[in-house]
């Protein structure tokens, strides 16, 4: 929180060029199905909160965009190719997985269900296991080294 009581919130991309800072009150988080949408994640949906109430400011970078629509631009990171906005004309909104702590914003709806696809609904039945619990792969896991920009702001990314 700062000084004047509103929230904070900071994220970015996977490699650290592009971050960002939210000054405010955020708008419900969602979820949309889309087919724009899962095209532009890479993904069964697009999770995403609207910042058109808050400050947004880009800290370090900027994205780049694609224009997906005659209505709507994405935002992107040109280095690593992260989904981070979604800007319409009535505003913007992050890419939820981009914030540094995404497990504060709660999607509250869904979208475009009509593009949903048939098995999300059951997702939550498949089997889960931590990352570590695969023995076939103990040898990469143990061995593996993060390139990814930590979740919170940094000085200078990369730190060497």
């Amino acid at each position: 929180m700062t000084l004047d009581n509103r929230p904070v919130y900071t994220g970015g991309c996977q490699c650290g060029a592009v971050r960002f800072r939210v000054e405010g009150k955020l708008g419900d988080g969602s979820i949309c199905h889309c087919r724009m949408c899962q095209k532009a994640f890479g993904s069964f949906y697009a999770p995403l909160v609207s910042v058109r109430e808050a400050d947004l400011a880009w800290t370090r970078g900027e994205p780049k965009h694609f224009q997906s629509s005659n209505h709507v631009k994405r935002g992107f990171c040109a280095e690593c190719g992260t989904p981070l906005t979604y800007e319409a004309p009535d505003g913007v909104a992050l890419a939820i997985g981009a914030f540094d702590a995404p497990e504060e914003i709660e999607p509250v709806v869904q979208w475009g269900t009509e593009g949903k696809l048939p098995y999300v609904d059951n997702l939550w039945r498949l089997p889960g296991h931590e990352t570590m619990e695969d023995t076939q792969s103990a040898e990469f896991l143990n061995t593996l080294v993060s390139y990814q920009h930590p979740d919170h702001d940094t000085d200078q990314w990369p730190l060497s």
